[in-house]
């Protein structure tokens, strides 16, 4: 079995780090004001041993930069790709329009013309700009994530999806997005995941992906939190371990997950401890 190590969050490396990360860009701020601190982040992750590299891209959009998005856009895949080396592919980051945790917000129901727009003008800067595969990541509303899919796949570009059913897991529950992977892969995604959520709930989401996606021969994955989101857009980590995230991640290996990393509050060393167990669990087939 071949499994697949991605890398860990911009956003909060960068704030750790002691680089603003102010809304309404948050992460993609430091494009601007601090590309060698997004390029050493990767290179961090690069040498944790991750193999999948996600782009800056989580807000690059005109809502945010005005005329100079796509400028910023490809700069960022410029700088996974640098940070990356040889050895990693670079996934493009597509996001909800609005707020990740705020699924009521999406205008995938009032706009969806309007929005599977917005994804693709996104999607197709980055694959011009040669990402190795598309994730859109960290959505909320099931309607918005298969709409960006669509976008995505659009391309032909290799595209991932990833739901999140928010930082303490009250958004979407196991079955639904059970019922968004299976959606999301009828609309193209070669591989579904679930993310920004505790590290305690992974177990439950995974194996609804599990039993979503049997027999389908696409693969799934988890990439959880370590910490809680703050007032200040900044994220609190909590007590949550190294050693307690890559137990948590052995589980969803056991339970047939092929495609792991880390969100919020996460960094380098986590993905350096995954690395560990994904390389034992090849060697010995057991996490």
């Amino acid at each position: 079995m071949k499994f697949s190590l991605l890398d860990g969050p911009l956003g909060t490396q960068l704030a750790a780090r002691g680089v603003p990360t102010p809304l309404p860009a948050w992460s993609a701020d430091a494009l601007l004001h601090a590309p060698r601190e997004v390029l050493a982040v990767h290179r961090d992750y690069a040498a944790a041993g991750a193999q999948i590299h996600t782009a800056n891209t989580f807000r690059t959009r005109a809502a945010q930069f005005g005329e100079r998005w796509e400028e910023l856009a490809r700069l960022a895949l410029r700088l996974a790709r640098e940070g990356a080396g040889s050895g990693g592919r670079v996934a493009g980051s597509v996001a909800p329009l609005q707020d990740c945790y705020r699924p009521d917000s999406s205008p995938a129901e009032q706009r969806p013309g309007e929005t599977r727009g917005e994804h693709a003008r996104l999607a197709r800067v980055l694959a011009d700009e040669g990402c190795d595969l598309l994730l859109c990541e960290s959505f909320p509303h099931v309607g918005e994530g298969w709409l960006a899919v669509e976008a995505a796949v659009s391309t032909g570009v290799e595209t991932w999806c990833s739901f999140t059913p928010g930082w303490d897991a009250s958004l979407l529950d196991a079955s639904e997005v059970g019922a968004a992977a299976r959606g999301a892969v009828e609309r193209g995604a070669a591989a579904v995941l679930v993310n920004c959520l505790p590290i305690a709930r992974g177990l439950e989401f995974v194996e609804a992906l599990a039993g979503a996606l049997a027999g389908s021969g696409v693969a799934y994955g988890c990439y959880a939190n370590a910490g809680v989101p703050d007032e200040r857009i900044g994220w609190a980590p909590s007590a949550v371990a190294v050693e307690e995230h890559t137990a948590a991640a052995a589980s969803w290996l056991a339970a047939g997950a092929t495609l792991v990393g880390g969100c919020c509050g996460t960094g380098p060393e986590h993905i350096a401890a995954l690395r560990e167990l994904i390389d034992r669990r090849e060697e010995t087939g057991r996490a």
